[in-house]
């Protein structure tokens, strides 16, 4: 088998924080496809990488895709000049998760009996109200209890107000404040998300990285009186491991990062230096499954349990579910909404979701069929196939 062509797909993505899902399709000279997902979090950056997609057929089409270490330090290291983060690991990513796909197809077995077979029956999620709902008290309060009647046990969410210049996007930190005004909105809402979501709800804080260290002090410190959160996730930007060195040393609560740190390398600081509780690596940003399952099999050695950032597409929750079916120290996926069905339009056959939890198809592959008259349908910006 070989390869042939490397098609991006950039879809609609409607109802959603994301607007659009970057998929990749891999075709082979036998008629099989493998595929993966990339979806970043901005328009500009979905169409620069499917534009890099579309320039990897100078360099893998002929390869044998079942060679899947091999591609992955080909692709990984044509891209050494330019840095081998950010574009370079999302690429990489895409392209292994198709191939691991392909091989399963090929071989007639799912992905997680390719990487040693299961360890447990289905996988735990935790997932997250609209982050536009957050705003209005009544409406986040209303989908929390959503999210507990549906049977998840731990939530998300980022409570921090858009107040002094203080956005929230994960992409505009400038000086790293909050005011005192919005520090007492995010305690209020995380003390009510208490006393709706009850003693036994896991609540988990997202930072998204924009505060400086003082700030993230001073904050998680005021989240834990009110209302015993279970971890603080990205205090501070991802670029300065001292910094978060500064916050964790000053805080009691567990601390979560990862979702910005890609391949192994970035997570070796995080391991030797005790930076974190929690990791949470993106399975299309940090390097593919292959990648995901090693950054997960060093976290095993230090007992830091591995909970995927898998909240943009369906290919993006089923491929990190596929590691995490084999990995021990495995905590949560997790997901963007509770309810999982807005995916099944992509689909052939609908999720298999319930009671807060997720079960794989043991069909080839990623065990799931893309449904091709959608897809084609909503194509944006002329990056899909025939």
């Amino acid at each position: 088998m070989k390869i042939v062509e490397i098609v991006p797909w950039l879809v609609k993505a409607q109802k959603t924080f994301w607007g659009e899902y970057l998929f990749v399709e891999v075709r082979t000279d036998e008629g099989l496809s493998g595929w993966g997902e990339i979806t970043t979090t901005t328009r500009m950056a979905n169409r620069a990488i499917a534009t890099i997609l579309r320039q990897l057929n100078e360099l893998i089409v002929g390869d044998d895709p079942a060679h899947i270490e091999r591609i992955w330090h080909k692709i990984f290291r044509a891209f050494t000049y330019m840095g081998t983060r950010g574009a370079t690991t999302h690429v990489v990513s895409g392209i292994d998760i198709a191939l691991w796909d392909l091989k399963g197809k090929a071989l007639g077995r799912p992905i997680y009996d390719l990487l040693g077979g299961p360890v447990r029956d289905d996988l735990l999620l935790y997932t997250h109200p609209e982050r536009r709902n957050m705003v209005d008290r009544e409406r986040s309060m209303q989908e929390i209890q959503l999210i507990v009647d549906a049977g998840f046990t731990a939530v998300k969410f980022d409570p921090f107000p858009h107040l002094d210049g203080a956005s929230t996007s994960n992409t505009a930190y400038l000086d790293g404040r909050l005011s005192k005004e919005g520090e007492r909105i995010a305690a209020e809402l995380i003390a009510l998300t208490r006393e709706v979501a009850g003693t036994d709800m896991e609540i988990l804080v997202d930072a998204h990285g924009r505060f400086d260290v003082p700030t993230a002090i001073r904050l998680c410190r005021t989240l834990e009186d009110a209302g015993n959160i279970e971890w603080f996730e990205e205090p501070v930007p991802p670029e300065s491991y001292h910094a978060l060195r500064q916050v964790r040393d000053k805080v009691s609560t567990a601390i979560s990062v990862g979702e910005r740190l890609h391949t192994r390398w970035d997570f070796v600081p995080i391991f030797e230096g005790e930076l974190a509780d929690y990791i949470m690596p993106d399975v299309t940003w940090t390097g593919g499954i292959t990648e995901l399952k090693k950054i997960s099999t060093m976290a095993e050695a230090y007992y830091v349990p591995v909970t995927p950032h898998d909240a943009s597409g369906p290919i993006n929750l089923v491929a990190g579910g596929h590691v995490m079916m084999t990995t021990p120290n495995f905590y949560r996926i997790e997901t963007s909404r509770y309810d999982l069905q807005k995916y099944n339009i992509y689909l052939e056959e609908p999720l298999n979701q319930s009671g807060g939890r997720l079960k794989l198809s043991s069909a080839p592959g990623l065990g799931i069929t893309l449904n091709m008259d959608y897809m084609r349908a909503n194509v944006v910006d002329g990056f899909g196939g025939c």
